[in-house]
């Protein structure tokens, strides 16, 4: 594993603040060159066969190997939890699945992965020396997290119980929003997050991400939350553009 450096700009995320993005993809090095060139990212060695992806030195995600190639290729969106076996039980709990029991990450921390009750994937991450994101908010960072639901007052319920800091606490300003599935995409799509990734210029970075092969999967649209797209990249994954 290459050296540990965590970002000068690494913050300390509370639970249920989405802390982290990663992908799974079948070439490594192909998803190198696609978001190395439209989002300006460098990359270094991370654990195991992934990478991480810095944004000026900053960690701003992951891209890692699909380890079977029956396994979707997408972007996995993770929320912070200072306790990931008590977070589990909570989830589960309330309904949701355990995909994934939490396990350790050498010393970087505490994955898990799960799903809501309606089938909508994300991850669970317990900090160590790695504590998330280094910089977001920003052009070619992790701006939003819009989950696709066909019930959005369960999810809402849902993940008001278990975040409810984070979405509803004193001063909380939540990267995360519900909307139903209909209003995007087609009403068989199964319930999904995407993760958002701020951009300077949507239509300049729309134009790129079809030069580079990747499809516009949702053309521009006005959310409450900024302008947005939904586009693949050119091995499958699905992502958004923002424009604020």
């Amino acid at each position: 594993m290459a050296e540990n450096r965590a970002s000068t700009n690494e913050e300390t995320y509370g639970e249920g603040v989405p802390c982290w993005v990663d992908a799974q993809l079948p070439d490594v090095e192909a998803g190198k060159r696609f978001y190395g060139e439209l989002f300006g990212w460098t990359f270094q060695e991370a654990y195991g066969s992934a990478v991480w992806a810095l944004l000026d030195g900053d960690r701003v995600a992951a891209l890692a190997p699909k380890t079977d190639g029956r396994m979707p290729t997408v972007w996995t969106v993770s929320f912070a939890t200072p306790d990931a076996e008590a977070l589990a039980r909570r989830l589960t709990a309330a309904g949701g699945r355990l995909i994934t029991d939490p396990y350790p990450v050498g010393d970087l921390g505490t994955a898990a992965l799960a799903t809501d009750p309606g089938g909508a994937v994300f991850g669970l991450w317990q900090p160590g020396t790695h504590r998330g994101f280094g910089r977001r908010r920003a052009p070619g960072t992790f701006v939003w997290a819009e989950l696709y639901t066909r019930d959005t007052a369960a999810a809402n319920a849902f993940y008001g119980d278990l975040f409810h800091d984070a979405l509803f606490g004193s001063g909380a300003a939540p990267d995360f929003g519900r909307a139903d599935v209909t209003e995007v995409f087609p009403a068989e799509m199964p319930p999904h997050f995407i993760a958002h990734f701020g951009v300077a210029d949507l239509d300049d970075a729309l134009g790129t991400v079809r030069r580079l092969g990747g499809r516009v999967q949702a053309p521009p649209f006005t959310a409450s939350y900024g302008r947005v797209a939904v586009v693949t990249d050119n091995q499958g994954a699905s992502f958004a553009l923002l424009q604020r």
